[in-house]
Protein backbone atom coordinates (compact mmCIF):
# COMPACT_ATOMS: atom_id res chain seq x y z
CA UNK A 1 0.00 0.00 0.00
CA UNK A 2 1.40 3.46 -0.78
CA UNK A 3 2.64 5.19 2.11
CA UNK A 4 0.11 8.56 1.82
CA UNK A 5 -3.06 5.90 1.81
CA UNK A 6 -1.60 3.75 4.56
CA UNK A 7 -1.09 6.97 6.37
CA UNK A 8 -5.21 8.25 5.50
CA UNK A 9 -6.22 4.81 7.08
CA UNK A 10 -4.07 4.37 10.05
CA UNK A 11 -5.58 8.13 10.49
CA UNK A 12 -9.57 7.12 10.08
CA UNK A 13 -8.91 3.95 12.24
CA UNK A 14 -7.64 6.17 15.48
CA UNK A 15 -10.42 8.51 14.56
CA UNK A 16 -12.62 6.21 15.07
CA UNK A 17 -11.47 4.67 18.32
CA UNK A 18 -10.48 8.44 19.51
CA UNK A 19 -14.82 9.26 19.14
CA UNK A 20 -15.69 6.35 20.48
CA UNK A 21 -13.51 7.20 23.62
CA UNK A 22 -16.21 10.04 24.01
CA UNK A 23 -18.76 7.39 24.92
CA UNK A 24 -16.86 5.95 27.48
CA UNK A 25 -19.87 6.69 30.42
CA UNK A 26 -22.68 5.33 28.11
CA UNK A 27 -23.81 1.55 28.44
CA UNK A 28 -22.21 -1.07 25.74
CA UNK A 29 -26.11 -1.52 25.10
CA UNK A 30 -26.43 1.64 23.64
CA UNK A 31 -23.33 1.14 21.21
CA UNK A 32 -24.70 2.43 17.80
CA UNK A 33 -25.72 -0.23 15.14
CA UNK A 34 -22.49 -1.06 13.22
CA UNK A 35 -23.24 -0.76 9.22
CA UNK A 36 -23.62 -3.86 7.20
CA UNK A 37 -20.17 -5.17 6.22
CA UNK A 38 -19.37 -5.28 2.17
CA UNK A 39 -18.57 -8.48 0.54
CA UNK A 40 -15.45 -6.62 -1.47
CA UNK A 41 -14.09 -5.99 2.35
CA UNK A 42 -14.99 -8.43 4.72
CA UNK A 43 -14.75 -12.04 5.45
CA UNK A 44 -17.92 -13.03 7.89
CA UNK A 45 -18.05 -16.74 9.24
CA UNK A 46 -21.50 -18.15 10.59
CA UNK A 47 -21.88 -17.70 14.09
CA UNK A 48 -21.07 -20.60 16.67
CA UNK A 49 -23.95 -23.66 16.60
CA UNK A 50 -24.14 -24.03 20.13
CA UNK A 51 -24.20 -19.93 21.11
CA UNK A 52 -24.74 -16.93 19.71
CA UNK A 53 -22.92 -13.69 19.83
CA UNK A 54 -24.42 -10.06 19.99
CA UNK A 55 -25.82 -8.59 16.44
CA UNK A 56 -23.83 -5.11 17.74
CA UNK A 57 -21.07 -5.35 19.81
CA UNK A 58 -18.73 -2.29 21.00
CA UNK A 59 -16.67 -0.60 18.50
CA UNK A 60 -14.17 0.77 20.39
CA UNK A 61 -11.07 0.21 18.12
CA UNK A 62 -12.94 0.41 15.32
CA UNK A 63 -16.22 -0.48 13.23
CA UNK A 64 -15.02 -3.74 12.00
CA UNK A 65 -14.69 -4.92 15.73
CA UNK A 66 -18.30 -4.57 16.45
CA UNK A 67 -19.28 -6.95 13.61
CA UNK A 68 -20.28 -10.74 14.37
CA UNK A 69 -18.27 -13.21 12.79
CA UNK A 70 -14.71 -13.14 11.39
CA UNK A 71 -13.38 -10.38 10.53
CA UNK A 72 -10.09 -10.07 7.88
CA UNK A 73 -8.85 -8.21 4.96
CA UNK A 74 -8.69 -11.25 2.84
CA UNK A 75 -6.60 -10.33 -0.31
CA UNK A 76 -3.98 -11.34 -3.06
CA UNK A 77 -1.10 -12.69 -0.81
CA UNK A 78 -2.74 -12.74 2.62
CA UNK A 79 -2.93 -16.44 3.86
CA UNK A 80 -6.25 -18.02 4.33
CA UNK A 81 -6.99 -18.28 7.69
CA UNK A 82 -6.81 -21.70 9.88
CA UNK A 83 -10.68 -23.43 9.02
CA UNK A 84 -10.84 -25.21 12.30
CA UNK A 85 -11.07 -22.63 14.53
CA UNK A 86 -13.90 -23.54 17.11
CA UNK A 87 -13.47 -20.49 19.79
CA UNK A 88 -16.56 -18.35 20.32
CA UNK A 89 -14.34 -15.35 20.16
CA UNK A 90 -10.38 -14.74 18.80
CA UNK A 91 -8.29 -11.98 18.04
CA UNK A 92 -4.80 -11.32 17.04
CA UNK A 93 -2.85 -7.85 16.93
CA UNK A 94 0.87 -6.42 16.70
CA UNK A 95 1.24 -5.68 20.18
CA UNK A 96 3.27 -2.54 19.71
CA UNK A 97 1.72 -0.92 16.48
CA UNK A 98 -1.68 -1.98 18.28
CA UNK A 99 -2.61 -2.94 14.69
CA UNK A 100 -5.30 -5.79 14.32
CA UNK A 101 -4.95 -8.25 12.07
CA UNK A 102 -8.02 -10.50 12.02
CA UNK A 103 -10.65 -10.98 14.80
CA UNK A 104 -13.99 -13.05 15.74
CA UNK A 105 -16.38 -11.75 17.99
CA UNK A 106 -13.73 -9.26 19.34
CA UNK A 107 -15.96 -7.72 21.36
CA UNK A 108 -17.99 -10.54 23.01
CA UNK A 109 -18.45 -10.02 26.17
CA UNK A 110 -17.75 -13.74 28.13
CA UNK A 111 -16.85 -15.08 31.15
CA UNK A 112 -12.80 -14.56 31.11
CA UNK A 113 -11.55 -17.06 33.88
CA UNK A 114 -8.27 -16.15 35.22
CA UNK A 115 -6.54 -14.40 32.02
CA UNK A 116 -8.82 -11.77 34.74
CA UNK A 117 -5.70 -12.00 36.02
CA UNK A 118 -3.44 -10.02 33.63
CA UNK A 119 -6.03 -6.78 35.02
CA UNK A 120 -5.49 -8.03 38.93
CA UNK A 121 -1.68 -7.94 38.04
CA UNK A 122 -1.69 -4.96 35.96
CA UNK A 123 -3.87 -3.06 39.10
CA UNK A 124 -1.95 -4.18 41.76
CA UNK A 125 1.45 -5.27 40.94
CA UNK A 126 3.12 -1.63 40.43
CA UNK A 127 2.03 -0.84 44.64
CA UNK A 128 4.41 -3.16 46.43
CA UNK A 129 7.80 -3.77 45.59
CA UNK A 130 8.79 -7.23 44.35
CA UNK A 131 10.94 -7.79 48.07
CA UNK A 132 8.22 -7.22 50.52
CA UNK A 133 7.52 -9.24 52.75
CA UNK A 134 4.10 -10.08 54.39
CA UNK A 135 2.86 -12.74 56.82
CA UNK A 136 -0.38 -14.59 56.01
CA UNK A 137 -3.09 -14.57 58.40
CA UNK A 138 -6.87 -16.19 57.97
CA UNK A 139 -8.64 -13.25 56.72
CA UNK A 140 -6.30 -13.00 53.85
CA UNK A 141 -7.12 -16.60 52.75
CA UNK A 142 -10.98 -16.04 53.60
CA UNK A 143 -14.09 -16.02 50.87
CA UNK A 144 -12.00 -18.32 48.03
CA UNK A 145 -13.95 -20.26 45.89
CA UNK A 146 -14.86 -23.97 45.70
CA UNK A 147 -12.45 -25.58 43.98
CA UNK A 148 -10.19 -22.53 43.24
CA UNK A 149 -6.77 -23.07 42.23
CA UNK A 150 -4.16 -22.82 44.71
CA UNK A 151 -0.29 -22.70 44.61
CA UNK A 152 -0.20 -23.52 48.38
CA UNK A 153 -0.27 -20.55 50.37
CA UNK A 154 0.04 -21.80 54.07
CA UNK A 155 -1.13 -19.72 56.96
CA UNK A 156 1.46 -18.61 59.02
CA UNK A 157 4.22 -18.33 56.82
CA UNK A 158 5.94 -15.03 55.09
CA UNK A 159 6.35 -15.08 51.16
CA UNK A 160 7.99 -11.78 49.26
CA UNK A 161 5.44 -10.57 46.98
CA UNK A 162 7.57 -11.32 44.20
CA UNK A 163 6.37 -15.91 45.59
CA UNK A 164 2.92 -14.59 45.59
CA UNK A 165 3.01 -13.13 41.76
CA UNK A 166 5.06 -16.26 40.58
CA UNK A 167 2.01 -18.24 42.50
CA UNK A 168 -0.27 -15.79 40.22
CA UNK A 169 1.14 -16.21 37.03
CA UNK A 170 2.74 -20.06 36.98
CA UNK A 171 -0.30 -21.89 39.22
CA UNK A 172 -2.71 -19.41 38.68
CA UNK A 173 -3.06 -19.08 42.49
CA UNK A 174 -6.55 -17.69 44.04
CA UNK A 175 -5.35 -18.16 47.11
CA UNK A 176 -2.40 -15.82 45.83
CA UNK A 177 -4.61 -13.73 44.56
CA UNK A 178 -6.49 -13.29 48.26
CA UNK A 179 -3.64 -12.51 49.95
CA UNK A 180 -2.18 -9.60 47.64
CA UNK A 181 -5.68 -7.97 47.52
CA UNK A 182 -5.50 -7.83 51.70
CA UNK A 183 -2.26 -6.49 51.19
CA UNK A 184 -4.16 -4.03 48.77
CA UNK A 185 -6.73 -3.33 51.51
CA UNK A 186 -9.22 -6.06 50.62
CA UNK A 187 -10.78 -7.66 47.96
CA UNK A 188 -13.83 -5.23 47.73
CA UNK A 189 -11.01 -2.29 46.97
CA UNK A 190 -9.42 -4.31 44.60
CA UNK A 191 -12.01 -5.37 42.41
CA UNK A 192 -12.97 -1.59 42.74
CA UNK A 193 -9.57 -0.74 41.61
CA UNK A 194 -9.88 -3.15 38.68
CA UNK A 195 -12.88 -1.62 36.86
CA UNK A 196 -11.41 1.78 37.49
CA UNK A 197 -8.01 0.33 35.55
CA UNK A 198 -10.47 -1.43 32.54
CA UNK A 199 -12.11 1.96 32.50
CA UNK A 200 -8.70 4.07 31.91
CA UNK A 201 -7.34 1.25 29.35
CA UNK A 202 -11.19 1.50 27.55
CA UNK A 203 -11.43 -2.05 28.39
CA UNK A 204 -15.32 -1.38 28.07
CA UNK A 205 -16.72 -4.83 27.95
CA UNK A 206 -15.27 -5.77 31.02
CA UNK A 207 -17.02 -5.60 34.59
CA UNK A 208 -14.83 -7.09 37.64
CA UNK A 209 -17.01 -9.06 40.76
CA UNK A 210 -13.93 -11.20 41.75
CA UNK A 211 -10.45 -10.46 41.46
CA UNK A 212 -9.27 -13.84 40.28
CA UNK A 213 -11.19 -14.40 37.88
CA UNK A 214 -13.35 -17.53 39.51
CA UNK A 215 -16.89 -17.62 38.03
CA UNK A 216 -19.39 -15.00 39.40
CA UNK A 217 -22.71 -13.67 37.75
CA UNK A 218 -21.99 -10.73 35.77
CA UNK A 219 -18.15 -11.23 35.84
CA UNK A 220 -17.21 -10.42 32.29
CA UNK A 221 -14.24 -9.24 29.40
CA UNK A 222 -13.46 -9.75 25.89
CA UNK A 223 -11.00 -10.92 23.58
CA UNK A 224 -10.49 -7.36 22.81
CA UNK A 225 -10.37 -6.19 26.37
CA UNK A 226 -7.73 -9.12 27.60
CA UNK A 227 -5.79 -8.38 24.69
CA UNK A 228 -5.72 -4.79 26.20
CA UNK A 229 -4.52 -6.27 29.95
CA UNK A 230 -1.99 -8.07 28.35
CA UNK A 231 -0.65 -5.84 26.20
CA UNK A 232 -0.63 -2.73 28.95
CA UNK A 233 0.95 -5.28 31.62
CA UNK A 234 3.60 -6.32 29.34
CA UNK A 235 4.97 -2.50 29.60
CA UNK A 236 6.07 -3.14 33.02
CA UNK A 237 9.41 -4.94 33.90
CA UNK A 238 8.18 -7.50 36.81
CA UNK A 239 4.71 -8.54 34.79
CA UNK A 240 7.07 -9.24 31.88
CA UNK A 241 9.54 -11.32 34.34
CA UNK A 242 6.38 -13.58 35.89
CA UNK A 243 4.79 -14.34 32.89
CA UNK A 244 7.56 -15.75 30.79
CA UNK A 245 8.60 -17.64 33.98
CA UNK A 246 8.36 -21.53 33.24
CA UNK A 247 9.41 -22.71 36.71
CA UNK A 248 10.86 -22.17 40.16
CA UNK A 249 10.91 -23.30 43.81
CA UNK A 250 8.22 -22.48 45.25
CA UNK A 251 8.35 -21.69 49.97
CA UNK A 252 6.71 -24.47 51.30
CA UNK A 253 6.16 -24.95 55.10
CA UNK A 254 7.97 -25.15 58.03
CA UNK A 255 9.61 -27.62 60.00
CA UNK A 256 11.94 -28.59 62.91
CA UNK A 257 14.69 -30.38 61.79
CA UNK A 258 17.54 -31.22 64.87
CA UNK A 259 15.53 -28.57 66.77
CA UNK A 260 16.50 -25.72 64.02
CA UNK A 261 13.55 -24.15 61.91
CA UNK A 262 13.70 -25.24 58.21
CA UNK A 263 11.65 -23.83 55.36
CA UNK A 264 10.91 -26.21 52.51
CA UNK A 265 10.77 -25.58 48.66
CA UNK A 266 8.53 -27.53 45.99
CA UNK A 267 8.27 -27.02 42.48
CA UNK A 268 5.49 -24.71 40.75
CA UNK A 269 5.55 -24.84 37.02
CA UNK A 270 3.55 -22.79 34.35
CA UNK A 271 0.49 -23.90 33.41
CA UNK A 272 0.34 -21.67 30.03
CA UNK A 273 1.51 -25.32 27.77
CA UNK A 274 2.45 -22.94 24.68
CA UNK A 275 5.53 -22.04 27.44
CA UNK A 276 6.04 -24.95 29.25
CA UNK A 277 5.26 -27.53 26.81
CA UNK A 278 2.70 -30.69 26.76
CA UNK A 279 2.41 -34.32 25.76
CA UNK A 280 0.79 -32.99 22.75
CA UNK A 281 1.43 -29.29 22.97
CA UNK A 282 5.05 -27.95 21.81
CA UNK A 283 6.45 -25.05 22.86
CA UNK A 284 6.00 -22.00 20.54
CA UNK A 285 8.78 -20.76 18.97
CA UNK A 286 9.11 -17.14 20.35
CA UNK A 287 6.38 -17.41 22.86
CA UNK A 288 7.41 -14.93 25.91
CA UNK A 289 3.73 -15.65 28.41
CA UNK A 290 1.48 -14.57 29.33
CA UNK A 291 -1.73 -16.16 30.90
CA UNK A 292 -4.44 -19.02 30.35
CA UNK A 293 -7.65 -19.86 32.04
CA UNK A 294 -10.54 -21.85 32.66
CA UNK A 295 -13.76 -22.62 34.70
CA UNK A 296 -17.10 -23.99 34.13
CA UNK A 297 -18.63 -21.31 33.03
CA UNK A 298 -15.90 -19.78 30.86
CA UNK A 299 -14.10 -22.78 29.34
CA UNK A 300 -10.74 -22.53 28.27
CA UNK A 301 -9.70 -19.03 27.84
CA UNK A 302 -6.14 -18.34 26.75
CA UNK A 303 -3.75 -14.80 25.97
CA UNK A 304 0.14 -15.35 24.61
CA UNK A 305 2.39 -12.95 22.99
CA UNK A 306 5.49 -13.93 20.83
CA UNK A 307 8.11 -12.92 18.74
CA UNK A 308 9.39 -13.98 15.60
CA UNK A 309 11.67 -11.81 13.20
CA UNK A 310 11.15 -8.22 14.93
CA UNK A 311 7.55 -8.97 14.82
CA UNK A 312 5.95 -9.16 18.36
CA UNK A 313 2.39 -10.20 18.26
CA UNK A 314 -0.58 -10.85 21.11
CA UNK A 315 -3.56 -13.24 20.35
CA UNK A 316 -6.33 -14.03 22.36
CA UNK A 317 -8.59 -17.24 22.63
CA UNK A 318 -11.97 -17.24 24.20
CA UNK A 319 -13.64 -21.00 24.83
CA UNK A 320 -12.88 -23.23 22.21
CA UNK A 321 -15.97 -25.60 21.13
CA UNK A 322 -14.06 -28.10 20.11
CA UNK A 323 -13.73 -30.69 22.97
CA UNK A 324 -9.86 -31.74 23.04
CA UNK A 325 -6.87 -32.13 25.46
CA UNK A 326 -5.06 -28.07 25.65
CA UNK A 327 -7.31 -26.85 21.87
CA UNK A 328 -7.51 -23.68 23.31
CA UNK A 329 -3.42 -23.83 22.95
CA UNK A 330 -3.37 -25.02 19.95
CA UNK A 331 -5.90 -23.06 18.35
CA UNK A 332 -3.91 -19.81 19.79
CA UNK A 333 -0.63 -21.57 17.67
CA UNK A 334 -2.35 -21.37 14.59
CA UNK A 335 -3.72 -17.90 14.99
CA UNK A 336 -0.28 -16.65 15.76
CA UNK A 337 1.24 -19.00 12.45
CA UNK A 338 -1.06 -17.01 10.70
CA UNK A 339 -0.46 -13.44 11.95
CA UNK A 340 2.66 -13.55 11.60
CA UNK A 341 2.97 -15.49 7.88
CA UNK A 342 0.24 -12.59 7.47
CA UNK A 343 1.83 -9.89 9.01
CA UNK A 344 3.14 -6.74 6.64
CA UNK A 345 0.69 -7.93 4.27
CA UNK A 346 -2.91 -7.79 5.18
CA UNK A 347 -5.08 -4.36 6.09
CA UNK A 348 -5.83 -4.37 9.85
CA UNK A 349 -9.54 -4.30 10.79
CA UNK A 350 -9.00 -2.35 13.43
CA UNK A 351 -6.64 -1.31 15.85
CA UNK A 352 -6.46 -1.48 20.06
CA UNK A 353 -6.39 1.91 21.56
CA UNK A 354 -4.23 3.34 23.52
CA UNK A 355 -5.01 4.07 27.50
CA UNK A 356 -6.46 7.20 28.16
CA UNK A 357 -3.51 8.55 30.09
CA UNK A 358 -1.20 7.61 27.54
CA UNK A 359 -2.60 9.59 25.21
CA UNK A 360 -2.51 12.28 27.70
CA UNK A 361 1.09 11.51 28.41
CA UNK A 362 2.40 11.43 25.09
CA UNK A 363 0.46 15.31 24.54
CA UNK A 364 2.99 16.59 26.96
CA UNK A 365 6.57 17.81 25.64
CA UNK A 366 9.36 14.67 26.51
CA UNK A 367 7.04 12.42 28.52
CA UNK A 368 7.49 8.92 28.10
CA UNK A 369 6.60 6.23 29.10
CA UNK A 370 7.20 4.69 32.65
CA UNK A 371 5.30 1.82 33.53
CA UNK A 372 7.58 -0.07 36.21
CA UNK A 373 6.70 -1.96 38.98
CA UNK A 374 7.66 -0.73 42.20
CA UNK A 375 9.08 2.26 40.89
CA UNK A 376 11.97 0.86 38.74
CA UNK A 377 12.17 2.12 35.68
CA UNK A 378 15.93 0.76 34.35
CA UNK A 379 13.50 -1.13 32.06
CA UNK A 380 12.36 1.75 30.04
CA UNK A 381 14.71 2.63 27.34
CA UNK A 382 15.08 5.90 24.82
CA UNK A 383 13.04 5.70 21.95
CA UNK A 384 15.74 5.62 20.26
CA UNK A 385 17.48 2.39 21.07
CA UNK A 386 16.44 -0.62 18.53
CA UNK A 387 19.13 -3.27 19.06
CA UNK A 388 17.41 -5.83 20.39
CA UNK A 389 19.80 -8.06 23.20
CA UNK A 390 19.93 -11.86 23.59
CA UNK A 391 17.85 -13.59 26.17
CA UNK A 392 19.64 -15.47 29.40
CA UNK A 393 18.45 -17.90 31.35
CA UNK A 394 17.32 -16.48 34.82
CA UNK A 395 18.22 -19.49 37.08
CA UNK A 396 14.83 -20.16 38.14
CA UNK A 397 13.43 -21.35 35.84
CA UNK A 398 12.09 -18.04 33.40
CA UNK A 399 14.01 -16.31 30.98
CA UNK A 400 16.06 -12.73 31.03
CA UNK A 401 14.93 -9.70 29.65
CA UNK A 402 16.19 -8.28 26.70
CA UNK A 403 16.21 -4.97 25.05
CA UNK A 404 13.08 -4.90 22.08
CA UNK A 405 12.62 -2.49 19.46
CA UNK A 406 11.32 0.79 20.61
CA UNK A 407 9.95 3.42 18.93
CA UNK A 408 7.15 5.83 18.83
CA UNK A 409 4.80 8.34 16.28
CA UNK A 410 1.92 10.60 17.70
CA UNK A 411 -0.64 11.13 15.23
CA UNK A 412 -2.41 14.53 15.26
CA UNK A 413 -6.37 14.53 15.08
CA UNK A 414 -9.50 16.76 14.71
CA UNK A 415 -7.46 20.22 14.57
CA UNK A 416 -5.55 18.76 18.27
CA UNK A 417 -8.19 17.95 19.88
CA UNK A 418 -6.81 14.32 19.71
CA UNK A 419 -3.46 13.28 20.68
CA UNK A 420 -3.27 9.61 20.43
CA UNK A 421 -0.08 6.96 20.43
CA UNK A 422 -0.34 5.10 17.79
CA UNK A 423 2.52 3.23 18.34
CA UNK A 424 2.76 2.22 21.55
CA UNK A 425 6.22 -0.19 21.99
CA UNK A 426 7.02 -2.85 24.59
CA UNK A 427 10.34 -1.91 26.22
CA UNK A 428 12.35 -4.65 27.22
CA UNK A 429 10.12 -7.44 25.82
CA UNK A 430 11.10 -10.70 26.58
CA UNK A 431 12.73 -12.83 23.86
CA UNK A 432 12.54 -16.48 24.23
CA UNK A 433 15.92 -18.64 23.36
CA UNK A 434 15.33 -21.53 20.53
CA UNK A 435 13.95 -24.70 22.57
CA UNK A 436 15.50 -27.99 21.52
Amino acid sequence: MPAPQQTIRRSLLVLSAALSSLALTAPLALAAPSPTPTPSATTTASASPTATPPAHMSSVGGTRLAQPGTQVNQAAGVPVLPKDLTARSWIVTDAESGDVLAAHNAHWRLPPASTLKMLFADTVLPKFPKTTEHKVVPSDLAGMGEGSSLVGIKEGESYTVRDLWLGVFLRSGNDAVHVLSHMNGGVGKTVADMNAHAQDLQALDTRVVTPDGYDEPGQVSSAYDLTLFARSGLQKKDFREYCSTVSVKFPGATTKEKGKSVRGTFEIRNTNRLLSGDSDVSVYPGIAGVKNGNTTNAGATFTGVAERGGKVLLVTVMNPEKDEHNEVYKEAAKILDWGFQAAGKVRPVGELVAPRNVAQASAQPGATADAQAGGDTSGTQPAASATPLAAEEDGSGGVGIALAIVGGLLVLLAGGVFLVNRRWPLPDLVRRRPRP
